[in-house]
This record gives structure tokens, sequence and C-alpha cells, in this order.
């Protein structure tokens, strides 16, 4: 089963950006992944177990750098064409 993720990462500390980017790059390092990054989120979508296999290490490995940290994710059983923007008419 294909899903799609949307990720927010708010570390909790003065220098919150550095730990944002090295998150999106580890994501990105995951293999079989498509990911979508903007100013407000990231979109990941591939396999169930890629996807919620690399959240889980991507995750672990901000909240061992920083701390405190907020991970908020919205999972989705749907395979969203992430790379287009919806029409809205």
């Amino acid at each position: 089963m294909r899903i799609t993720a949307e990720l927010s990462l708010y570390p909790l500390a003065p220098d919150f950006v550095g730990p944002i980017t090295d998150f999106i790059v580890e994501l990105r390092r995951e293999p079989g992944l498509e990911i979508v990054t903007n100013q407000m989120s990231t979109q990941v979508r591939g396999d169930v177990d890629a996807v919620l296999g690399a959240v889980s290490r991507c995750t672990r490995a901000a909240m061992e750098r920083v701390h405190p940290v907020v991970l908020v994710a919205k999972f989705l059983n749907a395979d969203l064409d992430i790379a287009t923007a919806p029409s809205v008419g």
C-alpha cells in the first residue's frame, strides 16, 4: 500500500532552522520516497513501510539532537500526486 504524509518539525530552540534542514536532508536520503518541501511542511509519499520507517528514523535522529522538538504529522492512506498543485477551480 502506498501512502502520503505531511510533516512539520518544530524544534523548540532558538536555532530552529538547522535542525529542520537536517531533518529534511535526512528524509531525502531515505530510499523509495517522493518528497516535496515548501515553506510550511514536507510531503512524503511511498510504500507505507518505507514512509513510516523513514519518519521514525529521521524523527528519532532529530529528537536525539534537539530537545524538545515537536513533529506534527498527517498520514493518508492514498497515493496523492504531491508534485502537482491541485486545481481549485
